[in-house]
Formats: C-alpha cells, structure tokens, sequence
C-alpha cells in the first residue's frame, strides 16, 4: 500500500491513502482478493469520496477497456465497463448512432455512467442512462457471476443502477442506443433577466428541445439578479456539408498555488461570457462535442480550484417550491461570499428510473460549485442543504464530498431498502461516512 495515490483521486481534488489497488482479473480470479473492503474505480471524474476507499483496496476498472458488440441495426452496443463513453461516442456517431443519455465530461467509464445513473440535458425526455440498460454482468465478492436484467436478478438490476458501485463490480453493459441523423446540433441561445423568465422558457423549450439547460450568474445582484442565459437543442438532420472539426483539447496550463475562481475573476468572466452569446435566438447548426462537453475543450480544468481542490453542490427540489428555493440558495451563496463558477439550473421530468437510488426527481435541479476554502464552504454548503431539504428536495450523493448522515437519510429516506444490496465486500468513503458505518 502507498500512503498517498495522486493517480487515483477524485476530480473534487480528493486524494486516495492507504489503499492498495489491484486489477479486475486479480480480483475475480480470488489471486488479488484482499482482506479488505473493495470498490471499482473508474475515471475519476466523481466530485466526490463515491469513488474512493481509504484503507481498503481499489479495482482499477480501466483495464476493463473493450467493446464487445455493437448492431449497427438495432443500436445496442456491449461494452466492458472501464470503456470510456468518449470511444463509444468515437465508435457509433459516425454509424448514425447516439448515447441516448450523456453527463457534462465524455471522459466517464460506462461502469461509472451505470454506477452513478448519470443524467443529462434531456432528462425530460429521456430520463437517466439506467432507462437505457438492457442489461450487465456483476461480479459479486462470493465469486459469482451474474446477468442482471429487468427480468434476471431484477433486484440486483435495480440496486446496481444508481447504486454507487456497491452492489460489486460490473464488468460489461449492454446499452441501447439512439439514431441520429448527423453529428451536429441545432442551437438555440437565449438570454434571461430572471428567474421567472428562466421558468417560462424552460417549460416552454422542454415541449419542443430534446435538451435544455441554463448557466445563471451567480454573482449578479439587484436587477441583474438571477439572470443568464437558456441553451436548448435538438439533433441536427442530415447534412451535405463537410463534417466540422470540434476544436481540439488544450490542456490547463499550470498548477496554481492558490484558487484562480474568485469573486473578481468571476465577475469578469460571467460579464464577458454573457455579452458574447448571441442577442437573438436563432437556430445555429454546431458540432454535438461543444454543446455537450464545453469543459472537455480544456483538460484538467479542475486545477482552476486550486490545490484544495472544488466542493460541488447539486440539488433536485419539487417544482411547486423549485422557484423560491432556487432563489434562496443564489442569494444564500451571494451573502457568504462564495463564488460558483459552474452555476447550472435545468427542470427535470417526470421520468422514474429503474434505479432503486437514483437521484433525479420531477422538479428544478440547481447546481453550484465552489473552491474549497474548508470551514467556510462547509457552512454554506450545509446551508444549502438545509434550503433543499426544507423545500422537499434532495441533495445529489454522487456529486458529494461531505453531506452528513442526516441529510443523506432526508435525500433518500428508504436507503436501507437499498443496503440489503449492498455486496459485504465492498464499500466507499461516502457509503461509510453517510451510513456512520
């Protein structure tokens, strides 16, 4: 074991010590297995302490790397779960083909995108990528190894999506997937004034966009209060023209000493970014990576944050209360003094997913994010907690590095329901500190 793994971490700036790491194949053949707990890691792109077990042991589930089928037919692709959603994409698009659900980052492991039953900008629509599951092997810490399906081991399906890599390692999935006609998307920008013009347009937009979302300006007060700007999108037609390139990945150029996101940097950029969207609302055609994945364009992002790293905060609250908790939460964030770079504000619909933990609910989902000043993001963060709970929502565990015991029983009051899945063999930093167990 090494007492630090810069390597194996958490893209919230989290660090794994005292953990020994070991390859699927060791772990499944029982040569590998360790006296200790186990958990699956996959790219590291949880915010949070879900991917990581001090003290224990790791499954690098990278190794796990190939596709193992994919119909150009039906869409439905097979993969082992350290597959990078960024080589299916790399794989299907160009054959018509299209995840029917996708997080913000491309750079997720298919393991990852089950394990934390992502969501993304279509979820009125679609629902979360556990819908799309058809199927996945589970390699469980008594050695067996199990088809899960809607209609096989049913329970295990449900609880494994979702269900934070607990239930044991999943080792392929079968997804299906979506046609398009192109590559490319059709976009609407819009900006709003409000949080009441950004309600209308959304209500309105999720009617005819298959994807919506909003970036608000966490830093404007007085008139300028809740304004921002309204993305929607459908998948272009066909098109002629040649395919255009997405502009190629840059890499953040250094490693600062102190956070480079502050309430000066900020202010700066959340006037200059406005001002350059469109003033009038025309559909423009783009290719689908810079709408889906505009922070992918800079690799290592997250150092921004600086070394202590980034606390991300996501809630989902009904939409009966959705209007004033939003509002509370910006103003709350604005009197601490915070300042949240990736202020993002969309609904969701009424899509139940298959998971037994899975975090979307019908309603308004608000998220923050933060550099890491300790005590004091703590105390807004619990703060806000306190204001989603209270409005009858619910805090997103899989974005998580620090919510208590109680919020998390408050988020998801029939967690225990899901414990019984749990396979003994395995756990996380987050699982223990939620369930003080």
């Amino acid at each position: 074991m090494s007492d630090a793994l810069p390597e194996y971490g958490s893209w919230g700036g989290l660090v794994a010590h005292d953990t020994r790491i070991v390859s699927p194949d060791a772990w499944i053949s029982g040569a590998g297995r360790p006296p200790s707990t186990v958990l699956a890691y996959g790219n590291g792109r949880s915010y949070g302490d879900s991917c990581l077990n001090d003290g224990g042991t790791l499954i690098d589930a990278r190794e796990l790397s190939q596709i193992l089928a994919f119909d150009r037919e039906s869409g439905l692709i097979t993969c082992e779960a350290g597959v990078l959603l960024d080589t299916v994409l790399k794989h299907v698009v160009p054959q018509g083909w299209f995840p029917p659900v996708t997080p913000g980052t491309a750079f997720v492991t298919m393991g990852g995108a089950l394990a934390n039953d992502v969501h993304g900008k279509n979820h009125h629509g679609a629902g979360t990528f556990g819908r799309h599951v058809r199927a996945f092997e589970l390699a469980r810490s008594d050695g067996s190894r199990l088809t899960c399906a809607p209609d096989m081991n049913s329970e295990l399906f449900a609880a494994t999506i979702g269900g934070f890599g607990l239930t044991g390692l999943i080792t392929q999935i079968t997804l299906q997937l979506m046609p398009v006609a192109s590559a490319d998307m059709r976009q609407e920008v819009i900006r709003f004034d409000g949080l009441d013009r950004f309600f209308e347009i959304a209500a309105e937009s999720d009617a005819t966009h298959d994807y919506t979302v909003a970036w608000v300006d966490s830093l404007a007060s007085g008139a300028g209060f809740g304004r921002g700007v309204f993305f929607r999108a459908n998948h272009a037609s066909a098109s002629d023209l040649p395919q255009r390139r997405a502009p190629r990945t840059l890499p953040f150029p250094l490693r600062p000493p102190f956070p480079l996101i502050n309430r000066l940097t900020l202010r700066a950029f959340n006037t200059l970014y406005r001002a350059a969207q469109p003033r009038t609302p025309e559909a423009r055609r783009i290719p689908y990576r810079p709408f889906f994945y505009p922070l992918d364009r800079v690799a290592n992002w997250n150092r921004a944050y600086g070394p202590k790293g980034l606390r991300q905060f996501q809630c989902a609250v009904p939409m009966a209360q959705a209007r004033d908790a939003v509002e509370e939460m910006l103003r709350r964030s604005l009197a601490a003094g915070e300042a949240s770079f990736l202020t993002v504000l969309k609904l969701f619909g009424d899509m139940p997913s298959p998971g037994l933990m899975s975090f979307p609910i019908a309603g308004a989902t608000l998220t923050l994010d933060f550099p890491n000043r300790g005590e004091r993001t703590a105390r807004l963060l619990d703060e806000l907690d306190r204001i989603a709970i209270a409005a009858g929502g619910r805090v997103n565990p899989y974005k998580d590095a620090r919510m208590s015991p109680a919020t998390f029983e408050a988020s998801f009051p029939y967690w225990r329901d899901f414990a019984r899945h749990v396979d003994p063999g395995f756990s996380s930093g987050f699982w223990r500190r939620v369930t003080a167990g």
